[in-house]
């Protein structure tokens, strides 16, 4: 059988699946999450003209010959704090104690910083002033945030398809949006299979070892936003593999490591063949050359192979665009960087994944091998800072050669 390559088995997964539906969610609730409409402004801001300075508000043409030596003296008639209309237009020769982002007082034109006036007691409480003197004179405009000036209504404000970080709520808030429409969260069924895997905290036996991806690939899928249904582990037996698989339901995909292969205890491959399809490809990649994929009962499956490494960089090649494009993400663009090796290198030909650590040198970024390559090698996966890949077909590279990287997110 022929090997598949990375790029054509990521296409024909990928188009098995469609973005979720979209749901409204509080504002509070969106961080993290994907934003499945694009949002305009509903009002210009700032909503009104308002300082951007604690001072006091004022006519321009009133104190263009003020200055330290020369002060103009103006009527205090009005006092301004945030939140509170002016109730006074200013006329020449009076000035409006103003907060900062404070309405404008009609007629005013700019705002002089309370450090270039006479007014120095400045505790809370402090009662207004009849008269201030100003000590430098403002241009047209000054420490005004004219309404609009940040952003019109109708303008664009965030696309669909983006990732809602902290400013963004911000954002959303800013204009008054309560309610949040997000692409729903992918609901992700995770089973582990073998008599010989035992749960954390439990004595290994002769034969037997600790379940290691159900951690790491629900750590992975919490991290990329989803929504994780616990299969468990199924045991050997074909009654185990159903219960468990019942479970998945409402799941939008099934994802396991190992358990899918030609083997005589192998019952998962027996039983989603019987009430779905799946298909066995054999992927032109290191680590992870095994991969299943099909449906069970109309829901999704991908099976990733079942040594550690294997199983955490099937994730990341094929797992990981699935959930983004479930999810909504308008842009499938990895966290890659162009980097120097910092020594010779082999591989077998395949699309290979290696791991590496990175260091910058005289502004060049470099990457080490972490050691051994084996794909039940977990503790290589823990060093690494970046996957370095190797196109197919490549097997040898020199030192200082330019290669792609992906960057880990440690």
């Amino acid at each position: 059988m022929s090997l598949l390559s990375v790029k054509d088995a990521l296409e024909r997964i990928l188009s098995a699946f469609q973005p979720l539906p979209k749901i409204y969610i509080p504002l509070d609730q969106t961080v993290g999450r994907i934003l499945a409409e694009d949002i305009k402004a509903n009002a210009d801001l700032p909503p009104f003209d308002n300082s951007s300075m604690d001072g006091f508000a004022l006519l321009a043409s009133d104190v263009t010959q003020a200055g330290s030596a020369t002060p103009i003296m103006l009527d205090v008639v009005d006092d301004i704090p945030a939140g509170k209309m002016p109730t006074k237009n200013l006329r020449a020769g009076e000035a409006a104690r103003i907060m900062t982002g404070a309405p404008l007082p009609p007629g005013a034109d700019a705002v002089v910083p309370v450090e270039e006036t006479d007014f120095n007691n400045r505790a809370p409480g402090t009662p207004l002033p009849e008269k201030v003197k100003i000590f430098k004179a403002a241009n047209l405009g000054a420490n005004i945030r004219k309404c609009g000036d940040d952003i019109k209504s109708g303008a664009s404000i965030l696309p669909r398809g983006q990732r809602l970080r902290a400013q963004d709520l911000g954002m959303l808030a800013m204009l008054g949006i309560a309610e949040v429409p997000v692409y729903r969260k992918a609901r992700v069924a995770l089973l582990s299979s073998g008599d010989e895997l035992t749960p954390i905290g439990e004595e290994l036996t002769a034969g037997k070892i600790y379940d290691v991806n159900s951690y790491t690939l629900s750590a992975m899928l919490e991290s990329a936003g989803c929504e994780i249904i616990p299969l468990g582990v199924a045991e050997d037996t074909p009654e185990s593999v159903k219960a468990a698989l019942a479970k998945a339901k409402n799941a939008d995909l099934i994802l396991s490591s190992a358990g899918v292969s030609m083997g005589s205890f192998d019952y998962i491959r027996v039983i989603i063949e019987a009430e779905g399809n799946l298909n066995f490809w054999r992927i032109n990649m290191r680590p992870g050359k095994p991969l299943t994929f099909g449906d069970y009962q109309n829901i999704p499956f991908i099976g990733l192979a079942g040594n550690p490494v294997s199983a955490f960089i099937g994730f990341m090649v094929f797992v990981q665009p699935v959930i983004k494009k479930m999810l909504g993400y308008t842009d499938q663009a990895e966290n890659r960087v162009r980097l120097r090796l910092a020594e010779s290198l082999q591989s077998d030909g395949r699309e290979s994944y290696l791991r590496a650590t990175t260091y910058r040198e005289n502004g060049q970024l470099y990457a080490k091998l972490t050691g051994h390559q084996g794909s039940g090698n977990l503790f290589s996966m823990v060093q690494a800072k970046a996957l370095l890949i190797i196109p197919a077909g490549v097997k040898s590279l020199p030192a200082e050669a330019e290669i792609d990287a992906w960057l880990l997110d440690n």
